[in-house]
């Protein structure tokens, strides 16, 4: 079964729009998740349609209004949904949390804007993401670094060997690439990788994984380090 997504938000453009290329687009292409958009002024409120207000209190902006957006997710909900509401409050969006969400059988995203979701909205939802300690015009960009994150997740959507030997799939950064031409402006390919010694690459490997991440994320915590196998005397 693929993976279904619903995103609810006021410009479903930028959302479509982007996953319609490259890989997102051959994912979906090849039935492996279904991606849909709804525009949330179809629930607004009146002959215009209004989804937003002044807030209660005063203060600069407006809010989202709740009645549109928990209309919307009425409509789209399941017995087997995940809500998430796209919002700077929420939990840092984490590469363990995208595995987590490519096990689910349906996500509803939610896309704020303005001001933000009037904060009753937050007891309809199951789960809030951020994608970092900054603020954007509204949450269809963050839904769009969760999806692709998501779907290329995936059983069939990359080659599994590329998500399992990248950037924290082990707890570490990324080891560094190198492809042709063997010198570039005076800087050459490491002659370890091109010696043939498949268990003398992986321990480079993993060493340059390990010093890259704690000198650029001293933040994350290294993994303990692989056990060294020795042959035993006979």
């Amino acid at each position: 079964m693929p993976l279904e997504i619903d995103v609810l938000t006021l410009f479903p453009e930028m959302v479509s729009g982007p996953l319609g290329a490259s890989i997102p687009g051959r994912i979906q292409e090849r039935g492996i998740a279904t991606i849909r958009t709804h525009d949330l002024r179809q629930w607004g409120i009146g002959r215009h349609r209004s989804v937003d207000d002044a807030p209660y209190g005063g203060g600069a902006g407006m809010v989202m209004r709740p009645e549109p957006i928990a209309d919307g997710i009425d409509v789209v909900r399941r017995h087997d949904s995940l809500v998430i509401l796209l919002d700077p409050a929420g939990e840092v969006f984490s590469q363990s949390r995208a595995h987590d969400l490519a096990g689910r059988p349906h996500l509803v995203l939610v896309c704020a804007r303005y001001e933000g979701v009037d904060d009753r909205i937050r007891s309809l939802v199951d789960l809030e993401l951020s994608i970092g300690d900054y603020v954007l015009t509204g949450g269809e960009l963050p839904a769009l670094v969760v999806i692709d994150s998501v779907i290329r997740l995936l059983p069939g959507a990359i080659d599994e060997l590329s998500t399992t030997e990248e950037s924290f799939a082990a707890g570490l950064l990324e080891y560094p690439q190198y492809t042709r031409p063997p010198s570039f402006r005076g800087l050459d390919v490491p002659a370890i990788l091109t010696s043939g010694d498949h268990g003398a690459v992986a321990r480079w490997r993993e060493e340059q994984a390990r010093a890259r991440t704690a000198e650029r994320r001293p933040d994350l915590p290294l993994p303990p380090e692989p056990e060294v196998r020795t042959r035993r005397r006979r």
